[in-house]
């Protein structure tokens, strides 16, 4: 689950990490007034920021400086104006000096979280791991003892801040550190950490991601989910313990297992076609989420034809077709189906489909059950 900067900027706020005065606004008139309290407050300038999910705000025009209510007035109607944006972050602005990086992410390779810090803030983390792969330091953390005080410390002096600054900064590592881990975040950046010409040290940005299965610990973050930024057929699968990905291709997959699921899409690609989803129905799933899935699917103007393929293993191959048998008529499937049915069961669940007077196809192999899906979706 991904939240908005302020939203962010509000959790580091609570564990001392230090962050710009700002206040979020829906309308014009919040802007205006929350605009007015930070130049009544001595502030020279006023950032105005689109609180959007998508990256790339700066280079879209969706962060906007101001030296005057008239120039912070126009930059709200405007960023509040495109496609998408319903709110903004009225933020004072800051005597920039410097421009770093800090970020916390889980590393599958070593099963550890580690945290990163680079000099090279205000870039995408990508393009400087790829292009200059040694100005990112990295500390992994020892889940049995966490992050330590001095990994903090190390971090701090190969950043190259003055040694007036060393403590503060590792003061708000671990204070970012301890918020990662008390709100099952998945990944944490604050991107531009920056130095001010006073020598102070504030998130000018933050990006927060929260593990999905933690979020019945924090009914609090919970309620931060945006679903206005979300894929509506997304929001939908997921009232339905569906986990479903859009994509932009033609062939609808409905699969039993996330592994199958990736090796479906890759034979599809293989194949010459496209997949228009990510579908994992689960191992236990009941007529009624086959006929939920199925209408996710059919919500999909792009879909040509629906390849199902199921491994029978908890969700038996029989149960199954029942299940897709029903819903397929419940909602008068017309589109091409496409089965590769294998695993506990199956030759009861094909003499199901066969019996069923479905106009379906059966792949005896994966390879021959994507061609027939290619084949139906340009046909």
């Amino acid at each position: 689950m991904k939240i908005h900067e302020y939203q962010g900027k509000e959790i580091l706020r609570k564990y001392g990490v230090a962050v710009p005065n700002g206040e979020m606004a829906t309308t014009l008139e919040e802007a205006d007034t929350a605009a007015k309290q930070l130049f009544s407050e001595g502030n020279a300038v006023v950032v105005v920021k689109a609180q959007i999910h998508a990256g790339g705000r700066g280079k879209g025009g969706g962060v906007k400086l101001a030296k005057s209510m008239t120039e912070a007035a126009a930059a709200s109607k405007a960023i509040l104006g495109m496609q998408k944006v319903r709110r903004v972050l009225i933020e004072a602005g800051s005597a920039i000096e410097r421009e770093l990086y800090l970020g916390l992410v889980l590393d599958r390779g070593s099963a550890q979280v580690v945290f990163m810090a680079s000099s090279a803030g205000g870039m995408e983390i990508e393009e400087v791991a790829k292009d200059t792969p040694e100005k990112i330091f990295k500390e992994f953390v020892d889940p049995a003892i966490g992050f330590q005080p001095y990994q903090a410390r190390k971090l701090a002096f190969k950043l190259g801040l003055a040694p007036a600054q060393i403590g503060e900064a590792a003061r708000i590592m671990m204070g970012m550190y301890k918020a990662f881990i008390d709100t099952d975040s998945t990944l944490m950046e604050i991107n531009p950490f920056i130095t001010t010409k006073d020598g102070k040290l504030l998130a000018l940005d933050c990006k927060m991601n929260f593990d999905d299965n933690a979020m019945f610990r924090h009914k609090d973050l919970k309620e931060l989910r945006d679903i206005s930024e979300e894929d509506p057929l997304e929001v939908e699968a997921s009232k339905f313990a569906l986990n479903y990905i859009k994509l932009d291709g033609s062939i609808a997959c409905m699969v039993n297992g996330a592994g199958l699921a990736m090796a479906t899409m890759d034979i599809i690609k293989y194949a010459g076609g496209a997949p228009a989803n990510f579908l994992d129905v689960g191992g236990g799933a009941n007529q009624e989420q086959i006929e939920n899935a199925f209408g996710i699917l059919l919500s999909d103007p792009n879909v040509k034809a629906i390849f199902i393929n199921i491994f029978g293993g908890i969700l038996r191959v029989d149960v199954l077709a029942t299940a897709v048998v029903a819903a397929a008529k419940n909602l008068n499937v017309t589109l091409p189906i496409i089965l590769r049915l294998e695993g506990t069961n199956v030759e009861e669940g094909r003499q199901i489909i066969a019996e069923s007077g479905m106009k379906v196809q059966i792949g005896s192999t994966m390879k021959e059950a994507a061609d027939l899906a290619v084949a139906a979706a340009k046909g």
